[in-house]
């Protein structure tokens, strides 16, 4: 087993997690309650990387990020290092690989909050972040968790962005879903299957505790 690879795997799935929580609200919340100009392209734009192959999304990332780049020269000249083949660069891969995992379900969620609630709250003189915290959150809390459970479970198991983006230094960019490759590359079936298995059983505890947790809430707004 490489713990190594899974280590670094959970600090990618976190740090992903992490910074996308306050995007995918805003994002999500601004998508479901506004109406603006060329908001289907927009939304399309976020949906992109669900029908993007991997190593083609992974393309444009490492073209983008490469030193010749715009981003990836400002970034070098910035911190001091690429932005490609490292943590930093995997992050920020991750972040836009899984954009529409953290945005969808938050704008389902917030699509599916009655409008009238909204109406009452500003009747009632409850300003506009006191009613998103204290009504519309509490809400839509279930398809928050689902966003960032489902951005989890995917940022553990991707591979073509990875790879193209990080490539397969260990302790840097090696995850565990390039590690299972690896293994199999060696003919080693044995701990590839054990790797695998690892995967299948974080990615079925995160789903299940998104099922628990919704029900839960479900029931407790009901």
């Amino acid at each position: 087993m490489d713990w190594q690879a899974l280590r670094l795997s959970i600090e990618l799935a976190l740090a992903t997690c992490l910074l996308l929580l306050p995007i995918g609200l805003l994002s999500g919340r601004a998508l479901a309650v506004r109406a603006f100009a060329l908001k289907g392209v927009v939304e399309a734009a976020l949906a992109l990387p669900l029908v993007l192959p991997p190593t083609v999304l992974g393309y444009y990332l490492l073209a983008s990020f490469g030193a010749a780049a715009p981003l990836g020269r400002l970034w070098q000249e910035l911190v001091g290092r690429p932005l490609v083949f490292t943590f930093d660069g995997l992050v920020l891969a991750s972040l836009i690989a899984n954009l529409p995992f953290a945005i969808q379900p938050v704008q389902r969620a917030f699509e599916a909050i009655d409008p009238d609630l909204r109406a009452a709250a500003a009747c009632s003189g409850m300003g506009p972040l006191a009613a998103f915290l204290r009504i519309e959150l509490p809400l839509a809390w279930p398809g928050v968790l689902t966003a960032m459970v489902l951005t989890f479970a995917h940022t553990l198991g991707e591979f073509g962005v990875v790879l193209m983006v990080g490539g397969a230094i260990p302790g840097e960019t090696r995850t565990i879903a390039i590690a299972i490759y690896d293994r199999v590359q060696a003919f080693d079936d044995v701990g590839a299957a054990r790797m695998s298995l690892v995967l299948l059983l974080f990615s079925l505890a995160a789903i299940a505790v998104t099922f628990l947790a919704s029900r839960r809430v479900g029931r407790r707004l009901g």
